[in-house]
């Protein structure tokens, strides 16, 4: 099967199709789109990079655009209950997504592993059918395959989301629109200023 050249990054008057703070989400309508999220590393890495939370209800408004969203899937790690996982697993689940779930593997040395890759990558072909778009919210350019395989094997159109510091190069160059989730209104909830207004409460 070819590969839909109208909505080919090398047809896009050879610009990659960013989004930015001051560019309006694109429409595209009539079409059914999937989104798959390694959510736990959107997760630390809003926390580490911006001293913030991911509005997730924001995330899926603003990824859906005036489209159909026809599944939202986030995959996470149950580790330990009392650092609060639950009432993180509960928003996701209040923004819409159906979750899939691992327990964190501890190794002898210490070390922690949590790798959902397969998973999103088996999830993304298998629902590929029932869609037109697939948006991968990662930075990892470990799922360069998978989107060539859904682009040109499949005939999907592929987007990816992710921070601008942490996602690959080489993904971006690949996909079909580059969404650098830092520059969506209203995305990142400071953890300083919920923090400040609750001493403020007291």
């Amino acid at each position: 099967m070819k590969r839909n050249m109208i909505n080919s990054p090398r047809n896009l008057n050879s610009k990659r199709n960013n989004i930015s703070a001051n560019t309006e989400n694109p429409v595209f309508l009539h079409q059914r789109i999937g989104i798959f999220i390694d959510a736990q590393n959107i997760y630390h890495s809003a926390k580490h990079l911006y001293h913030s939370r991911v509005n997730f209800s924001e995330l899926v408004k603003f990824l859906t655009g005036n489209r159909t969203l026809a599944r939202a899937v986030a995959y996470v790690a149950k580790s330990d209950p009392n650092t609060g996982e639950e009432s993180f697993f509960d928003a996701l689940r209040k923004s819409g997504f159906e979750l899939r779930m691992k327990d964190l593997q501890i190794f002898s040395d210490g070390s922690k592993k949590a790798d959902w890759d397969v998973g999103m990558a088996v999830d993304a072909i298998r629902m590929a059918q029932s869609l037109d778009v697939i948006i991968l919210v990662t930075g990892d350019g470990d799922f360069i395959p998978l989107v060539e395989y859904l682009q040109v094997g499949l005939g999907k159109r592929v987007e990816v989301a992710g921070f601008s510091k942490t996602t690959s190069g080489q993904l971006k160059e690949v996909v079909d629109r580059v969404i650098e989730l830092e520059n969506i209104p209203k995305i990142l909830l400071s953890i300083h200023t919920r923090q400040s207004k609750r001493k403020g409460k007291k």
